[in-house]
């Protein structure tokens, strides 16, 4: 529920971080036909080259407008039109938020009135002249619903970067925030150690910059039908539905999960808390500070309590991620079970081991029951997989 687009169909930049190969009819494509997914959010579709395209897609009849919200594609995907803007508290604080609206119409007035606020429109993510509160009143007045994103990592983020507490940047509007993004660098262990999120639904979201990393993370939701209605009553846990799974990697994988010293440009390996480097004694802007680290100094229990609507959170290593999985292994494992979601969640393990060399077979199946060992990440490095000593490129090409 996180895709950026890197550029419109006519070539202009989007997200200007983000694969230009991210385009919004790649993205439904991809995300139908390689990665098996039932519903989408592109996060980018506030800028008017991308509202172009969508419409150009309704025109040719490969998109249409449910009754209930969002957009079908080929009666099988359904996309969620959102925008993620970046706003600044008076404190100096940013933070990124996303929106989601039900309608093209309805992210059109979004996008016509946040002009006013952003310098460049095109461009995504852009910072307005807002802060979080004023920009969930615009969100709201435009039958959008309002998201904090990835809050806990240590840049442009709610917890990481603009404040301590939800009540602290949204007032009496805090009861309001139905959901929040945990971000690639954390869980629900360690959203948990806050209280104040005890009655909100975490969304596990990959925030994609490349085709590749769609579905790193994503959710299992319980709804009558993939649709903007049914994720709202998904994500108000009423009716039924609701978040089931979070899925994601494990936190160590993260590229902010433990404070990171940028002067001896080492990942902190302490017990955290850790606020400055355990080697060189660097603080402040000399060093990143790790997600555990921040949660652990700001929370308000020693360990996680997660109440009972709270669903599991399931480890699971993107294919790229596995020792062995190169792009020729992938490209045959998809010739052979169709689609990433089947091939870390449905094909049998007997099935696995059949289509693998040994090694490799090995590796996938604790990557899918979270098994394989990993280095933690940070200061904007992702987290590695520690790989066994057998060598995984010849066994890649007898494939």
């Amino acid at each position: 529920m996180h895709i950026h687009i890197g550029a419109t169909s006519e070539g202009k930049p989007v997200k200007i971080t983000a694969s230009r190969k991210l385009i919004f009819e790649s993205i439904v494509k991809e995300s139908l036909s390689r990665k098996g997914m039932d519903m989408i959010g592109i996060v980018d579709c506030a800028s008017p080259g991308v509202l172009r395209d969508i419409r150009s897609m309704i025109r040719r009849g490969e998109l249409y407008q449910l009754s209930d919200g969002g957009l079908l594609h080929r009666e099988r995907l359904t996309v969620i039109p959102a925008s993620e803007v970046e706003t600044a508290e008076k404190n100096g604080g940013t933070s990124h938020h996303i929106a989601y609206f039900p309608t093209v119409g309805a992210i059109s007035e979004f996008s016509n009135i946040m002009r006013k606020h952003i310098t460049n429109i095109e461009l995504s993510s852009q910072r307005a002249s807002l802060t979080a509160s004023e920009l969930f009143n615009v969100v709201q007045a435009t039958g959008g619903v309002f998201i904090p994103a990835h809050v806990f990592t240590p840049h442009k983020s709610l917890y990481g970067n603009a404040g301590r507490r939800l009540s602290g940047i949204f007032g009496e509007k805090a009861e309001d925030i139905i959901a929040i993004e945990l971000g690639l660098s954390a869980d629900t262990d360690i959203a948990d150690h806050l209280e104040e999120l005890r009655n909100i639904t975490f969304l596990s979201n990959s925030d994609a910059h490349s085709i590749p990393k769609i579905a790193r993370e994503y959710n299992v939701i319980r709804m009558e039908k993939p649709g903007f209605r049914e994720f709202i009553l998904a994500l108000h846990r009423r009716g039924g539905r609701k978040v089931v799974k979070n899925v994601g990697m494990d936190p160590f994988l993260g590229r902010y999960h433990r404070t990171f010293c940028l002067k001896c440009d080492r990942v902190q390996e302490g017990t955290p808390p850790v606020l400055k480097c355990e080697y060189c004694g660097a603080k402040g802007k000399d060093i990143v500070r790790g997600v555990i680290d921040r949660i652990i100094d700001i929370g308000d229990y020693d360990k996680p309590r997660h109440p009972a609507h709270r669903p599991p959170y399931s480890y699971q290593i993107p294919l790229m991620f596995v020792p062995g999985i190169t792009d020729r292994v992938l490209k045959y494992l998809l010739s052979k079970f169709g689609t990433e979601m089947a091939i870390l969640n449905t094909v049998s393990e007997k099935d696995i081991k059949s289509a693998l060399p040994v090694e490799i077979a090995r590796n996938l199946i604790d990557a899918r029951n979270g098994k394989l060992k990993m280095k933690p990440g940070g200061g904007g490095h992702h987290g590695k997989v520690k790989k066994r000593d057998k060598q995984y490129i010849q066994l890649s090409l007898d494939l």
